[in-house]
């Protein structure tokens, strides 16, 4: 029988994180301790407590992680509250995954690959960049740009500076938006960072963070000679449902939970600039 796809399961909080003062990673197994169902790299799921709410959130462990399922939440309103007050043992529902995820087995296979995160846009790349990875030689060299208000702000930090900056072929470089004296690394906006650093446009881009930095990023890639069918983002604001009938998402003629969340930006040209 086909699983009804707003029938959640039970999941249990079996690890929290904390990442930055307003991030942390959660955890989440079945009862019996197993990871909840699969998904690709890119797809959402849905998180609920009974009695306070519901929100759809990007799974951030990659798929290749067969234990469990996690997420980094960022504390900005009712339910990621709740969350962020609780601790290891609480259950909650779990339904998906949504979405369409990134063509990582089709579009970014065998290609070079340049990731662009700021703020918490790092979280839904995780899944993506941990993917790759773990099937590394299936693809070239990976570069990945992250940047955040303060060096405090940097999600998944330890992850970054004990495993992907200490891997071959894999190249991270990490901004602040002004100096602190504990800081000796770059310092400056995201967008500017990227054209410093002066990419060959061979490499297939993903971008996710602030829109306001998507797009000067999107502009800077531009200049640089990079085409809109090479870059690749996530969306997920206004997300609601999750299986395209509340109609929350919809964006002209696409629900951005069923035909996204993560779309080429040639693609989004077709779309209302309304987003």
């Amino acid at each position: 029988m086909e699983k009804e796809a707003l029938i959640p399961e039970i999941g249990v909080i079996t690890d929290i994180r904390i990442d930055t003062p307003d991030v942390r990673t959660f955890r989440v197994v079945t009862p019996d301790g197993k990871k909840p169902f699969e998904h690709i790299p890119g797809q959402c799921a849905m998180l609920s407590i009974p009695g306070v709410g519901e929100a759809l959130f990007s799974i951030t462990s990659s798929p290749t992680n067969t234990e469990y399922m996690e997420f980094s939440i960022k504390k900005c309103g009712c339910v990621t509250g709740f969350l962020h007050a609780t601790e290891p043992g609480q259950y909650v529902t779990i339904r998906g995954p949504y979405g369409n995820g990134f063509p990582v087995e089709s579009a970014f296979k065998g290609k070079d690959l340049l990731f662009v995160a700021g703020g918490i846009g790092l979280a839904p790349l995780r899944s993506v960049i941990n993917y790759c990875r773990h099937h590394r030689s299936n693809y070239g060299s990976i570069d990945i740009v992250y940047g955040s208000r303060s060096m405090q702000d940097l999600v998944d930090y330890n992850e970054i500076m004990e495993e992907w900056c200490k891997e071959d072929g894999i190249n991270v470089h990490l901004t602040i938006d002004r100096e602190q004296p504990e800081w000796n690394g770059h310092v400056g906006f995201v967008p500017n960072f990227v054209k410093e650093l002066n990419f060959d446009t061979n490499k297939t881009a993903v971008l996710c963070g602030p829109p306001i930095m998507i797009k000067f990023t999107l502009a800077g890639l531009q200049e640089l000679g990079f085409g809109k069918d090479q870059i690749y983002t996530t969306l997920e604001m206004r997300m609601k449902c999750g299986i395209g009938k509340c109609g929350r998402c919809n964006l002209g003629d696409k629900f951005i939970c069923k035909d996204g969340p993560v779309f080429r930006f040639d693609q989004l040209e077709e779309l209302p600039d309304e987003y």
